[in-house]
């Protein structure tokens, strides 16, 4: 069992919000955390019918099973249309299909970035609802905008206030845990 629990809420092989969750998790030294690179779960679009004549994908109840061991999760979503991705949705769907309290007493480190000045505030607020819903408390968020111009992979986030703000939100987050 993992401390923590990292991911994105994007499934692309180039994304932004990987590599904030994998610097965010570069700098936790003092807990166990679990990287996972969600490129690697493919599950099928939510059906009531798949779910009655095929249940639930071993890779999805074992993603289950490390949720509710851990103390807490460092997620970061993507925004589509102002939306969290497609990806986030269907994978919350499923998984609150398994258990509706799924997230219960797990505490959050709820990020998200986008290449815009808005940071992907909109999806970080459908997010916080959503992951809410089902018992998660989110401790700390942090949304980091203009990530071209804010993150190398070298020295993680390159603006001074971002950085202290990202600090901050990790420091709360890791104290609640």
């Amino acid at each position: 069992m993992s401390e923590l629990v990292a991911f994105a809420g994007s499934n692309s092989t180039r994304s932004i919000n990987f590599q904030l969750v994998k610097h965010t998790a570069s700098l936790v030294t003092n807990k166990e955390v679990c990287l996972l690179n969600m490129t690697e779960l493919v599950l099928p679009v939510y059906s009531d019918d798949l779910e009655r004549e095929e249940g639930y994908a071993p890779v999805l109840t074992e993603l289950l099973d490390e949720i509710r061991e851990t103390k807490g999760l460092i997620v970061s979503v993507n925004e589509h249309n102002g939306n969290v991705s497609a990806f986030f949705k269907n994978l919350i769907d499923w998984l609150s299909r398994v258990d509706r309290e799924f997230l219960k007493d797990t505490k959050i480190l709820l990020m998200s970035s986008s290449r815009g000045r808005g940071g992907a505030n909109g999806s970080q607020e459908i997010a916080n609802k959503l992951l809410s819903r089902f018992g998660g408390e989110i401790v700390s968020t942090f949304s980091l905008p203009s990530f071209n111009h804010t993150f190398s992979e070298k020295e993680g986030i390159t603006d001074l206030e971002l950085k202290e703000a990202h600090n901050t939100a990790l420091q709360s987050f890791l104290s609640k845990i």
